[in-house]
């Protein structure tokens, strides 16, 4: 799943070298693991659906982009960025998350 992944990811960051794929990989293994953790699932032997691909995607791109514990990306002189990012992957894995006890 994450070598499915990796290539999102980049393209969403518009990311083209080869260099960092290691670490984009970790990025990527640590939002899916917050996925399964908030949405109470395992995707390990079912697909990922939509909403739940792309809060990974954009979870794990804001990882690459916040890695020096700046806001990073492109509005990185926003303070409020992370938050927008945040709020905007939990209501995507709020979608499909399991609401059992």
């Amino acid at each position: 799943m994450v070598d499915e992944l990796l290539p999102k990811v980049k393209a969403n960051i518009i990311l083209q070298h080869d260099e960092d794929d290691a670490l984009l990989r970790g990025h990527i293994l640590a939002a899916l693991g917050y996925a399964e953790s908030y949405q109470k699932r395992s995707y390990a032997n079912e697909p990922l659906p939509a909403t739940t691909e792309h809060a990974v995607i954009m979870l794990a791109s804001h990882f690459f982009e916040s890695r020096d514990g700046g806001t990073g990306g492109f509005f990185n002189d926003y303070v409020g960025a992370a938050k927008q990012t945040w709020d905007a992957v939990n209501r995507l894995l709020l979608l499909e998350k399991r609401w059992e006890v």
